[in-house]
């Protein structure tokens, strides 16, 4: 792959060691560990885009060498501070004062989860904006001219033309047309809508949408991709059903729904004694869109679906109000 073969991993290995290695604080040490191994380095970029076994292995073999080396050189500045107090006259074992560790948000930590899910998966975590022109958040998804979604009293404008996104699909229509397909994409992100906040609404929620545009793609492997992401998430005796909807850019449309990881399909007041748990929408991206973003309809096919994360999070953990995850109180957070 292009973004692999551009870097010589041999010297950038050899390199992030002699940073490490030479860190004399622990600030000097942090500050190698995120130019390495950070979320926005060389090397972990890479490891988002591996798609073949060889590639993977070499990379998640520097990766422990790495990580393995931090953790020495932690363990010799530590060793290094002992001794000084010691010498200063400090009794460095008595106990210190407990320190509350921090943690992810719930949030966080479920959409991390569903990022390497997809990633494990062959898909691409695409990081889209938050604002949107109105042909990307509606026109070019083929979105009825007088539809409700456009007004003002339902979306957020910045502008005429400019708006805060009211869901993930935008970075379909940015993706399609900065990326010649094949395109297999993952995006996750903030959305915006003019909710009332409840107990199931807010003006601000989390989505993720997912896009495959390749040749000879077909319906089942929608199904077989949603089905593989919901036994990843909860657990491998779930099923999937999909039922016809509709959606303003997928022809055809489908709803899919899980089986309930509650009762195991059996009915329970979480499932509404149906056995099936509604998670989202899905379908077969409509040639309109294609032929919007300059892609032939006769030549590629593809499928999208999108789901909620505060509604995955709800349902995993029984929280009967959307309002806790946006509320910051430590008493919820802190079970996380």
């Amino acid at each position: 792959m292009d973004s692999l073969a551009a870097v010589d991993w041999t010297a950038y290995e050899q390199e992030a060691l002699k940073a490490i290695e030479g860190a004399l604080s622990e600030s000097e040490l942090d500050d190698a560990r995120v130019k390495y191994l950070g979320r926005k380095s060389e090397l972990a970029q890479a490891l988002r885009a591996v798609r073949d076994r060889e590639s993977g292995m070499l990379l998640n073999g520097i990766r422990a060498r790495l990580e393995a080396a931090v953790l020495a050189r932690e363990h010799d500045l530590l060793r290094v501070a002992y001794e000084a107090a010691a010498d200063s006259g400090v009794d460095v074992t008595i106990p210190g004062h407990p320190v509350r560790r921090g943690r992810l948000h719930l949030l966080t930590q479920i959409r991390r989860e569903i990022e390497d899910i997809f990633l494990g998966m062959g898909y691409e975590v695409w990081d889209g904006a938050e604002v949107a022109t109105t042909w990307e958040n509606f026109d070019a998804l083929t979105s009825d001219p007088g539809h409700p979604s456009r007004s003002q009293f339902d979306t957020f404008y910045l502008d005429d033309d400019t708006v805060l996104r009211t869901h993930t699909s935008p970075d379909q229509i940015r993706a399609m047309q900065q990326r010649t397909p094949p395109v297999y994409l993952v995006s996750p992100g903030r959305c915006y809508r003019r909710d009332t906040p409840d107990a199931t609404h807010s003006p601000i929620f989390l989505q993720v949408e997912c896009l495959a545009v390749d040749r000879g793609i077909t319906l089942a492997d929608l199904q077989g991709t949603v089905l593989q992401f919901f036994r990843a998430l909860f657990g491998q005796e779930r099923e999937v059903r999909m039922r016809t909807s509709f959606f303003p850019f997928t022809e055809p449309s489908v709803e899919f729904d899980v089986t309930c990881f509650i009762c195991g399909g059996r009915g329970c007041g979480t499932c509404k004694h149906s056995g099936w748990i509604e998670m989202g929408g899905a379908g077969w991206v409509d040639p309109d869109v294609f032929r919007n973003v300059d892609l032939d309809p006769a030549e590629w096919q593809g499928f999208a679906f999108g789901f909620g994360i505060e509604r995955i999070a709800m349902l995993r953990h029984g929280l009967p109000d959307l309002r806790a995850f946006w509320e910051n109180d430590l008493r919820v957070l802190g079970q996380f």
